[in-house]
């Protein structure tokens, strides 16, 4: 499938994204996937307010990486020096973070081809949040593609290049 057929379907619920041609349908994610993208989401937007670096979107948010492969990062940022790829549709280009949060029946996929389609595409980091094991992995696609360059647990910090003076505490993603 190309992307003009991918825009020619209705749109969702439910929703799709598009893999190398091939269309690929997820179930709407569980409760707690939800409720650590909205925790994400909660550090994140108030840090841009105080400091007007880029915007960030949520799935469902199209991604438009080639004529073959339009993904829906759970969460990415668009830096204000690249926020030219923004369109009415979602993004033109590869976002400069992307976040997964992990789920049963997609963490295969996040973890796979996903992983290297923002890696080629130029999307400098990635945040892996994972529900089951408490932790999250961060790549930096400048410096290794293939490995994590941190696997942050319960009493750890994340912090960005991207994102200056922002510490998540990785304890406070996961509290109950």
């Amino acid at each position: 499938m190309t992307a003009a057929e991918f825009f020619s379907l209705s749109e969702g619920p439910p929703y799709f994204q598009l893999l190398d041609g091939d269309l690929y349908l997820s179930p709407n994610p569980r409760r707690h996937h939800q409720k650590l993208i909205v925790r994400l989401i909660g550090i994140l937007q108030p840090y841009l307010e105080r400091h007007p670096l880029g915007e960030i979107y949520v799935a469902p948010s199209d991604v438009i990486f080639t004529a073959d492969t339009i993904l829906n990062p759970d969460i990415y940022f668009v830096s204000r020096e690249r926020i030219g790829i923004l369109t009415d549709q979602g993004a033109e280009g590869a976002p400069d973070l992307v976040v997964e949060v992990l789920s049963p029946s997609t963490a295969r996929l996040d973890l796979g081809r996903k992983r290297e389609v923002y890696a080629e595409s130029g999307v400098r980091e990635m945040w892996v949040v994972s529900p089951k094991t408490r932790e999250v992995e961060v790549y930096r696609f400048g410096e290794n593609a293939s490995e994590p360059v941190a696997i942050l647990g319960l009493g750890d910090t994340l912090t960005s290049p991207l994102l200056p003076e922002l510490v998540i505490r990785i304890s406070d993603l996961f509290a109950s």
